[in-house]
C-alpha cells in the first residue's frame, strides 16, 4: 500500500484543530482508491468506519462534501467544522490522504453555476479546509479548483484529475411546468440539453488546463467529476445537458490517444455503473458513488440509457482496485455498502481502456 509522510495542517476550525493528515507520496504504487459524495455534515457518518477498513491509499470527496447551501462564509465554515468533527471522518483524515472537489451544495446553492456571487469565499474556505498550501495553483490563479496527481512509479502511474464543475458553468436548460409534470411520472428530471453554442460547463482556462493533463504520461487516468459524465436521459445535473462540452472532452481523449480513461462521479444519491460507447474513441466506464449520508427514494431513481447491471441505493462508497501484479493489470471497479459489503462490482483489464489498435 502507498506510504505517507504525516504533515500538520494549520487550520483551525469550530471544532478544533484538524487531526495531523499524511500528505501523498507520489512516488509509491497505487493499488485502491477510495471515493464517494454528498456527506451531510448534521448525520451520522458510520461509513467512514468501512472505508478504511479497505486501508485505501487515497480517499477521493467528488463534492457535496458538506450541505450548507449558502452565501455566508461563517455558515459554510460551521458546516466543515461539523464534518471534522464526526469521529469517522477525524479517523479518515489521520490516516489516509483526502482530495476533493466540489458540488453545489458545498459551493453555493443547489444546482448553481457560474453565476454563485459568493464562490471566491467558498474556494477559500473549501481550500482552507483541505490544507491547501499557500503556494498552490488552486489558491493563486483565478478561476476554480481544478487540479490533478501523479501517483505511482512508471508503468503503474495512476493521474487522478480534479475537475471543477461549478465554477464556469453556464444556466441550465429547463423544460416547461407542463412537461416536467409528464417527466416525473417516468422519475426523469426537469433539465435537457442546451442548444446555445456559448453555453459551458468548463471554463476556457480549465479546457487548456485539461488538454495538458490529458498527455501527462500515466497507465490509468482517473477523472473526478461532482456530476455524472456517462449517464444519459436522466433529466438532472449531467454532462449530456451540454453535448458540446461532452464532446470536447470526447474528442480530447481521442485526438490525444490518451488511455487509461475511468470516470468517477457523485451527486445523484444512488450508485451505478455506466457506459459510454457511442462516438467514443473506446467504451468510457463510469462508477457513480452517491451518497456517503444522502439517498434518493428507490421508487425515483432517474432511468440513464447507459446504465450497466444494477443500481444501489443506501449509503456507499467507490472503490478502484488495481491489480498490478498481471502483464494486463486488473482493474476493479466496486460500490459498497456503509458496513462494507459489495454491492455492485465491474471487473476490466487495462487493455479495455484504450483505443482499438
Amino acid at each position: 500500500m502507498l506510504r505517507f509522510i504525516p504533515i500538520l495542517l494549520l487550520l483551525s476550525l469550530l471544532a478544533g484543530c484538524t487531526p495531523v493528515q499524511p500528505v501523498l507520496d507520489a512516488t509509491q504504487p497505487v493499488d485502491m482508491i477510495a471515493f464517494g459524495s454528498c456527506a451531510n455534515q448534521n448525520r451520522p457518518q458510520p461509513i467512514w468506519e468501512a472505508v478504511l477498513a479497505n486501508d485505501p491509499d487515497l480517499f477521493v470527496f467528488l463534492g457535496d462534501n458538506v450541505y450548507a447551501d449558502t452565501d455566508d462564509m461563517d455558515v459554510l465554515r460551521a458546516a466543515y467544522a461539523r464534518l471534522a468533527a464526526q469521529p469517522g471522518f477525524h479517523q479518515l483524515r489521520s490516516r489516509v490522504p483526502v482530495v476533493a472537489t466540489w458540488d453545489d451544495h458545498d459551493y453555493g446553492f443547489n444546482d448553481i453555476g457560474a453565476e454563485h456571487v459568493a464562490k471566491q469565499g467558498s474556494k477559500e474556505v473549501f481550500l482552507d479546509f483541505f490544507g491547501e498550501p499557500a503556494a498552490s495553483e488552486r489558491r493563486t490563479r483565478a478561476g476554480g479548483i481544478y487540479t490533478s496527481y501523479v501517483l505511482g512509479p512508471p508503468g503503474r502511474r495512476v493521474q487522478v484529475i480534479l475537475l471543477d464543475t461549478r465554477w464556469d458553468r453556464s444556466p441550465l436548460t429547463r423544460v416547461s411546468d407542463a412537461e416536467y409534470d409528464a417527466r416525473r411520472r417516468e422519475n426523469v428530471g426537469p433539465y435537457t440539453s442546451t442548444s446555445d453554442p456559448d453555453a459551458r460547463l468548463l471554463g476556457e482556462d480549465q479546457w487548456q488546463w485539461l488538454a495538458v493533463q490529458l498527455q501527462q504520461p500515466a497507465e490509468v487516468r482517473i477523472i473526478a467529476t461532482s456530476i455524472p459524465f456517462a449517464q444519459e436521459g436522466t433529466g438532472w445535473e449531467i454532462w449530456a445537458n451540454f453535448p458540446a462540452e461532452r464532446r470536447r472532452l470526447l474528442d480530447l481523449i481521442a485526438a490525444g490517444e490518451t488511455a487509461g480513461v475511468l470516470f468517477i462521479t457523485g451527486d445523484t444519491h444512488r450508485a451505478q455503473f455506466s457506459r459510454l460507447a457511442t462516438d467514443a474513441p473506446y467504451p468510457l466506464w463510469e462508477v457513480n458513488s452517491s451518497g456517503l449520508t444522502e439517498n434518493v427514494d428507490p421508487e425515483r431513481v432517474a432511468p440513464d440509457a447507459n446504465r450497466v447491471g444494477d443500481y444501489f441505493v443506501g449509503d456507499n462508497f467507490g472503490l478502484i482496485r488495481i491489480d498490478w501484479s498481471l502483464p494486463d493489470p486488473v482493474i476493479s471497479l466496486e460500490i459498497r455498502g456503509d458496513d462494507d459489503s459489495l454491492k455492485l462490482r465491474h471487473e476490466l483489464r487495462l487493455s479495455d481502456l484504450r483505443a482499438p489498435a
